[in-house]
């Protein structure tokens, strides 16, 4: 597996083995599992571990972070490995990858900070049962539906940070008044991890009123 230099704000050894640990997982486990292609194995590290990584920037510091779908981990677990200071709670509704997830924490000791609840979004929303100042999807659904999941999860003041690819502007389009009728008034696509990862990661975030 190619493992390009890290980025300068991750200089912690404990930090950079706990994210090789976890892609060593992804390459053997999650693709036995069908988490993860088995073409994605030799391209873990800068496709989808510093592609979610490098986001952690837009994180404050000691905040609370709800993955939505968080399917093989990308990107709460990741960013529990990177952020020590977070707490994460993973959100999934199939059984097979919730199963694959605590067993993950497990492994990489992430079971103080790290809580995996298997659940569908779009069931809990508006029961005020789950809740975080941020919530994050990678590769989850289109925009549009995603707001109606996510923000009512989002606490107000909030932000859900959805990473997205080449197609961001015309989700955002397409999602105008999904976004409102969800509560997000301010929403902004901004790229993380510039000289890092090629392309850098765009992240559509969007402020819970």
């Amino acid at each position: 597996m190619t493992r390009p230099p890290l980025p300068a704000w991750l200089i912690d050894p404990a930090l950079e083995q706990g994210l090789r640990d976890y892609a060593d997982i992804l390459a053997t486990t999650g693709v036995e599992r069908g988490l993860i292609g088995p073409r994605e194995a030799e391209r873990l590290w800068e496709r989808h571990i510093l592609n979610c990584a490098v986001v952690t920037e837009a994180v404050p510091r000691g905040t609370r972070v709800l993955d939505i779908g968080a399917g093989a981990g990308l990107p709460g677990l990741v960013w529990a490995l990177a952020r020590p200071d977070i707490r994460v709670i993973c959100l999934e509704p199939l059984l097979r990858r919730a199963t694959f997830l605590i067993e993950t924490v497990d492994a990489l000791g992430l079971s103080d900070r790290v809580e995996v609840v298997r659940g569908r979004a779009e069931d809990l929303a508006g029961s005020g049962e789950l809740q975080a100042p941020i919530t994050t999807a990678r590769a989850v659904a289109p925009l549009e539906r995603l707001a109606g999941w996510s923000l009512p999860l989002t606490l107000s003041g909030g932000e859900l940070l959805a990473l997205k690819g080449s197609s961001a502007e015309a989700e955002v389009a397409a999602a105008v008044q999904a976004i409102a009728a969800a509560g997000g008034d301010e929403v902004s696509i901004e790229e993380f991890g510039s000289g890092i990862v090629d392309p850098p990661t765009r992240v559509v975030r969007i402020r819970k009123a």
